[in-house]
């Protein structure tokens, strides 16, 4: 409605203006108020405009809705004819040349209602404007004017003005039409905007993560609800700050990674653990226009993470002594029944040999376990020096060559070339590759291969084992890497472990894939540069 009655207003001041300008130029000297045939009748005529914009005026304030709206505008328009019409015959009829004001209110009906009122203004225009002719033809109306007019004249005008009236009622019409439709499809889709702006906002108000929008200067924009719990400050504490000042780990790089960012931030004089994802803030357009930060309080979850350790270590350490338990009995089992039958002496001296060596025999299990234990929980500092990876690699598959004991055609090759210089401790690395290498040749059968192969991949070394053995079983894979896991008979379930402990420790990592036929072990350790 207040467009509306903003619409009206416009009308009434430029009724206003046009009875000012148009018909207050009459007054002046040697313009036309000597030409007025009926001067004292023209004089009221002006002054019942003016009081008629006046009534106007005190009308527009009883418009309630747009029933109110249409019939007003509608008696404007007609009483703005009806005056036209007045206007002319008072200012020579045929002769006046204020017969453009007809169009004019043509025009107002398309801009203040719609196409069908400007066909209904044009009518009556025509009507009232082929009566005032069609009397001053007939004679019923005198001519203020010594113009002689022929017959085709008065017939002329009226044809030439219904014209341009309809003329200007359709081209009018038409756009006022497009334009109304124009304006309800953009109050539509600004209605959809607005109501898209407030449920974003509503759902970016109701997260429980913090979100944070800047401009491309990374000057903090927006600073939900949620962030500023996480944070304990207002909006206007943060507004137009740089997001290095709020979350210091950002640094001054302004790069957006697709990675997860953890860092701490002070709070109330405490370090908060902070976990972000940011983002680039895009318009419809799909141009850049800022940055979009996501961040959560990482406190209740950094402790709950320590907690499930603190727990995954104890039940660790429970599983590890009952391995270590399972281990040592069967030796100590085979040991303590050896002893024992030698201690009664009822035995052969040739049976008390054999005893012997087996308890001899279990004893060194015993120590190997436990070495290889003691390596496990406790390995040695890596004494790190650059050698060349490939000859190391080379050494270990001629080794490999060396032990194949009961294994015929069994082919190891090595696609290695040149020198490949990393930095690491050679010896544990070389228990690393013999490790693998062994369990390789354990794996395949009599014509089977073994592949021992390298690549660089930016800053990393890639070492690969492959074989083409019976694979792993599936539900053993997840395993394989746990201490006194084995599924060998004569293994201790030390080797794959300590494998692993040696390459974190050097700064890599291990791990193995296995599909149906055949394993392949992949040991990644730091490039030199």
């Amino acid at each position: 409605m207040q467009e509306a009655v903003r619409k009206l207003t416009y009308l009434i001041f430029l009724r206003a203006v046009l009875v000012t300008v148009l018909l207050g130029s009459y007054y002046l000297p040697k313009i036309g108020f000597s030409t007025i045939a009926q001067p004292v009748v023209f004089s009221y005529f002006v002054i019942l405009l003016y009081l008629l914009t006046a009534i106007y005026i005190l009308f527009l304030r009883q418009i309630k809705n747009i029933s109110h709206y249409i019939i007003f505008a509608y008696t404007q328009i007609v009483i703005d004819i009806i005056a036209e019409t007045i206007l002319l015959y008072l200012t020579g009829g045929l002769a006046s040349w204020f017969s453009f004001l007809f169009p004019v209110s043509i025009i107002s009906a398309a801009i203040m209602l719609n196409r069908r009122a400007c066909y209904a203004v044009a009518t009556l225009s025509s009507c009232l404007y082929g009566l005032l002719i069609t009397l001053q033809f007939a004679g019923l109306l005198p001519l203020t004017t010594d113009i002689v007019f022929m017959e085709k004249d008065y017939f002329y005008n009226i044809f030439s003005h219904i014209t341009i009236f309809y003329l200007v009622a359709f081209l009018s019409g038409y756009h006022s039409e497009k334009l109304y439709r124009t304006t309800l499809s953009l109050e539509e889709k600004n209605t959809i905007l607005s109501d898209l702006k407030v449920f974003s906002r509503d759902i970016i108000e109701s997260m429980t993560s913090g979100v944070f929008t800047t401009d491309l200067n990374w000057k903090i924009v927006t600073f939900n609800t949620s962030a500023q719990k996480i944070l304990k400050c207002g909006f206007d504490s943060v507004e137009g700050k740089d997001t290095s000042e709020i979350f210091p780990f950002l640094g001054g790089s302004k790069k957006v990674s697709l990675e997860r960012i953890e860092g701490t931030v002070m709070v109330a004089g405490r370090s908060v653990p902070v976990g972000m994802g940011i983002s680039e803030l895009k318009d419809g357009m799909g141009k850049q226009i800022g940055i979009i930060g996501v961040f959560q309080d990482l406190t209740e979850f950094k402790a709950m993470e320590a907690e499930v350790k603190k727990k995954e270590k104890w039940a660790f350490i429970g599983e590890l002594s009952a391995s270590i338990a399972h281990e040592l009995r069967n030796p100590l089992a085979s040991l303590k029944a050896s002893i024992d039958m030698l201690r009664e002496k009822k035995v052969s001296s040739e049976h008390a040999d054999h005893l012997m060596q087996i308890a001899l025999s279990e004893m060194d299990r015993l120590n190997a376990i436990i070495t290889d234990f003691l390596l496990y929980a406790k390995p040695q500092e890596p004494n790190k020096t650059t050698f060349d990876l490939h000859q190391y690699l080379s050494d270990v598959a001629t080794l490999l060559r060396s032990s194949e004991t009961g294994k015929k055609n069994v082919t190891i090759s090595e696609h290695i070339e040149g020198q490949m210089f990393i930095t690491g401790d050679p010896k544990q690395l070389l228990q690393v590759f013999w490790n693998l290498g062994i369990n390789a040749l354990d794996a395949v059968t009599d014509g089977g291969n073994i592949s021992i192969g390298t690549r660089k991949t930016g800053g990393t070394v890639e070492i690969l084992f492959k074989d083409t053995g019976a694979g792993i079983n599936q539900e053993h894979i997840d395993k394989i890497f746990y201490p006194f896991f084995t599924t060998k008979d004569n293994g201790t379930g030390l080797g794959l472990a300590i494998t692993q402990k040696i390459v974190e420790a050097h700064g890599g990592r291990i791990t193995v894939k296995s599909k149906g036929a055949g394993t392949t072990f992949r040991v990644m350790l730091p490039a030199n540069n």
